[in-house]
């Protein structure tokens, strides 16, 4: 059987005397969806954080074995390696984007390839292509306020993929939006994730979006009380 894309061992982590972590273990297969959920301070966004090395556990172990090159101990790792490998091995989509207003859509996701060194015109190429794969063709030349709440999360999504990032975090992805467009970009991110094969793991309190994921992971008081796969 291969062996998870990501794990994580004991994970534990307090806020002065909140427990937000209290020993958490969890497997994320390649190319798995999964969708984690419980009631606000359960613990579920401290994970995700966790998860991606943007917080750092305060004991427990995360790993991440990508397809190419070695496997990387998360949590061994200082807060600027933390930093490297999010912007060059993973993808992040947030509930309000974090996109930049004062630059356009492509210019927003071909950002994150030049960070990376990419030359601008071809950082512009790609981006171009992803927007027009998420249905913006378009749309490029708009800035961020020019676009309804869906089409810029699209956006954020295409820039979450640009740098062909094969594991990708999302938190609330949908929460600022309607229903209708929730399931649209509830579609674009599931096809540029695990239709590519690619692994997602979304936190998300909409039961209609976890239900769209292949698993879903209940936690409750810092800990994981159930993992179910959808039918």
């Amino acid at each position: 059987m291969n062996r998870p894309v990501l794990e994580a061992h004991a994970l534990t982590k307090s806020y002065g005397s909140t427990r937000a972590l209290a020993g958490v273990d969890l497997a994320v297969a390649r190319g798995e969806s999964v969708a984690i959920m419980g009631a606000s301070g359960s613990g579920k966004t401290t994970l995700l954080h966790v998860l991606a090395g943007i917080v750092a556990p305060d004991s427990g172990t995360v790993t991440f074995r990508p397809a190419v090159g070695s496997e990387v101990e998360v949590t061994a790792l200082g807060e600027t390696a933390r930093s490297r490998l999010r912007r060059e091995r993973l993808g992040f989509v947030f509930q309000q984007g974090l996109l930049i207003p004062e630059l356009t859509a492509v210019e927003n996701v071909a950002l994150a390839s030049m960070i990376n060194g990419v030359k601008k015109a071809d950082a512009v190429q790609h981006a171009s292509s992803w927007l027009t794969a998420l249905g913006l063709a378009g749309m490029e030349d708009r800035r961020i306020g020019e676009l309804s709440g869906g089409q810029a999360q699209r956006v954020a999504i295409a820039r979450a993929q640009a740098t062909g990032a094969e594991l990708v975090f999302a938190d609330e992805p949908t929460g600022a939006l309607d229903s209708q467009t929730s399931r649209e970009v509830m579609d674009a991110l599931l096809w540029s994730t695990t239709g590519q094969g690619r692994t997602l793991v979304v936190v998300t309190h909409d039961a209609d979006v976890a239900a769209r994921c292949s698993r879903v992971v209940a936690v409750r008081d810092g800990r994981i009380v159930s993992s179910a796969v959808n039918a």
